[in-house]
């Protein structure tokens, strides 16, 4: 696509002439090993984010989410993400397959700042502790094991921009209800009060009842 008077930066140098090196601190906060203070954030935030990529350079990002403190840690650099049953497209894991680097974004809600974590991926289909991921009765049929190579803390700038965790800015009317979007793109053929029913209460009460 042709956009008039785009100007675009195709090497390192060119993007550093508009983004300056970083500061010492900023450069230097990448390290290998979880920090006790990492272990804490983990053992309160309730959602991640994956990122993904294939061999061939096609991307993914995953939502994952469940009960404060769902990673299960075992050292220092291994981390493990139990998977819960969804749509079966199981993009991420398909991208896992051809290539294991994956990259992390740990949230805890009303916070700004956030944990990442860049690491290398084994999708893992049993294992003892994946009795220890539990919840509601439901035990994982997946897993993702990660091996930390990177880990550091993010700034709550985007955050603040965006002003996400500020409730008197929240308008989720602003777009139709899931079930509208749904038989718009996706189910053109059912019924969208069946649909509405769906996405409705039952929904909630029951995503741990399903498996793959």
């Amino acid at each position: 696509m042709e956009i008039p008077g785009l100007v675009e930066i195709t090497t390192y140098d060119e993007l550093r002439e508009v983004v300056p090196a970083p500061l010492a601190a900023a450069a230097g906060k990448s390290r290998k090993e979880l920090h006790e203070l990492d272990r804490q954030w983990l053992a309160a935030s309730p959602f991640c984010l994956i990122a993904t990529s294939a061999a061939d350079g096609t991307c993914d990002v995953s939502p994952k989410g469940d009960p404060a403190g769902f990673t299960k840690i075992f050292d220092d650099s291994t981390i493990a993400i139990p998977e819960r049953a969804g749509n079966r497209r199981v993009d991420g894991f398909t991208n896992i397959l051809t290539n294991p680097h994956v990259g992390l974004i740990y949230f805890i809600p009303g916070r700004g700042d956030t944990l990442r974590i860049n690491g290398r991926a084994r999708i893992v289909k049993e294992a003892p502790f994946f009795d220890d991921m539990i919840v509601k009765g439901n035990r994982p049929q997946l897993a993702l094991l990660v091996e930390i190579e990177e880990i550091f803390h993010h700034c709550s700038k985007s955050f603040l921009r965006s002003q996400l965790w500020k409730p008197e800015t929240w308008e989720p009317e602003a777009m139709p209800s899931r079930a509208k979007i749904s038989k718009t793109l996706e189910r053109q053929n059912d019924d969208l009060a069946e649909l509405e029913q769906y996405y409705g209460k039952t929904y909630e009460e029951g995503i741990y009842k399903v498996k793959y």
